[in-house]
């Protein structure tokens, strides 16, 4: 009986076309972080279950998502849903962290949820955090790092963003009760993915009286600026006040800083993790053409603290890059799949230790090499490369061994140019950096 090949659902194999794509997104958000002084960490896949389920972890709901398991000491274990968690412990166990912490990992995190375009259940998180800051500046500096990578990938996108206390503080005016707060949140987290009439239908079935839905909305449905404005002058309660001066002073730096104008202010986004205790913000392209966000953070002030319950403070904000959802979204854009990463291909005819000889001397001088190890037809190899868009061939027999000389072939072109064995690789750098300019 045969064996059914395929994958789990929410999981899938990235060949290599695709794989260098997603390693040349990797490659740029690792260039931008440490242009912006984070420093990178790896920490463990598999984690401690009672760390991951801490309440001051990520909260009821990511709790249904984790991947569960028992070891071979039957220890209670997990897969990590996120690199938050794992930097809280981190910091935790090197209590010498000399503050603020900059950092950021890439790594792959699990999620037994529901499946959707750019979103799986093994994905790819690009997490960046500042721990130790209690500024606005750090949220600031989060946006504009957004804004300047998904400007880089040519990505039009926008920067929704709000604060947690005005959100709370809003649910409070409303009349209803503190212990209602959280699950009310959840569900305005829903409305741009299904609506107002959405929301208030959960809401409804959640126990929340009509009255008390229309006082919500009749905030949530002012136009921004009036909002603010108005709770400006009548903040209502305290949490109301301190989120409006935080925003406002998210705002001015914005301007400062000049995307203003990619930022749209929205009062009902609240991010599902109860983590949150200020500033929270979600990325999205501007065409919908997918619905997920591309990156979302925020602050979370009291989080790390009370997770390690060791007395100290850890004001935090982070962000994350989602880098399965961004590769979706250069797919829509039909971005063009990347020519081959070899530069050279060498095909040998008897002249194999040779061959191999010239093949290290290219790699050695930083040019990407390879070589045909099979034998086959001359034929066979040329098809062979030209499949691979590798764009310059060298043919290496006996004649050219004698004589000193090879000729290097234009793949796109048909051309060949003789050149001295000693001169291939300067020869080759020379047509590559033309090759770049055009």
């Amino acid at each position: 009986m045969s064996m059914e090949l395929r994958n789990l659902k929410g999981t899938r194999d990235f060949l290599q076309n695709e794989q260098r794509i997603r390693n040349e997104i990797i490659r740029k958000l690792q260039g931008v972080f440490e242009v912006y002084g984070y420093q990178p960490i790896e920490t463990p896949i598999i984690c401690q279950y009672d760390v991951l389920a801490s309440k001051y972890a990520g909260g009821d709901e990511i709790l249904k998502e984790i991947y569960k398991f028992k070891d071979q000491g039957q220890r209670d274990i997990g897969l990590r849903y996120d690199l938050t968690v794992p930097l809280a412990r981190v910091v935790g166990m090197n209590l010498d962290l000399k503050l603020p912490f900059k950092r950021y990992e890439i790594g792959k995190v699990f999620r037994n949820g529901p499946v959707k375009i750019g979103r799986s259940r093994e994905f790819i998180q690009c997490d960046v955090d500042i721990v130790g800051v209690k500024s606005i500046m750090a949220e600031a500096e989060l946006m504009i790092m957004a804004n300047d990578i998904y400007k880089m990938l040519g990505l039009d996108v926008y920067i929704s963003f709000n604060n947690r206390k005005l959100l709370s503080g809003i649910i409070r005016a409303t009349g209803l009760s503190e212990d209602l707060e959280g699950t009310v949140i959840l569900s305005l987290d829903k409305l741009e993915k299904i609506g107002e009439a959405g929301v208030r239908l959960e809401l409804i079935e959640k126990g929340i009286s009509n009255e008390e839905i229309n006082i919500l909305f009749s905030f949530l449905n002012m136009d921004k600026e009036e909002l603010l404005a108005m709770l400006r002058i009548n903040p209502k309660n305290e949490l109301i006040e301190q989120g409006v001066n935080e925003l406002d002073e998210l705002v001015y730096y914005l301007q400062s800083a000049g995307i203003k104008d990619n930022c749209k202010f929205s009062p009902w986004l609240a991010r599902g993790l109860e983590i949150y205790t200020g500033t929270v913000f979600e990325v999205f392209l501007r065409d919908g053409s997918i619905t997920s966000s591309l990156g979302a953070g925020g602050r979370y002030d009291k989080i790390i603290g009370a997770f390690l319950n060791n007395g100290l403070e850890y004001p935090a904000v982070g962000i994350t890059f989602g880098l399965d959802v961004i590769y979706a979204a250069l797919l829509y854009k039909e971005m063009k799949i990347q020519e081959s990463p070899v530069q050279a291909y060498i095909i040998p005819i008897g002249t194999h230790a040779e061959a191999l000889n010239i093949l290290t001397m290219l790699r050695r001088q930083g040019i990407s090499a390879d070589i045909e190890m099979n034998s086959r037809k001359l034929r066979k190899s040329l098809e062979c490369a030209g499949k691979q868009g590798i764009p310059f061939v060298i043919i290496i027999g006996e004649d050219e061994i004698k004589i000193g000389k090879v000729k290097i072939k234009n793949m796109e072109e048909g051309k060949e140019t003789e050149v001295t064995i000693d001169q291939i690789a300067c020869q080759l750098k020379g047509k590559l950096a033309l090759k770049k300019k055009v």
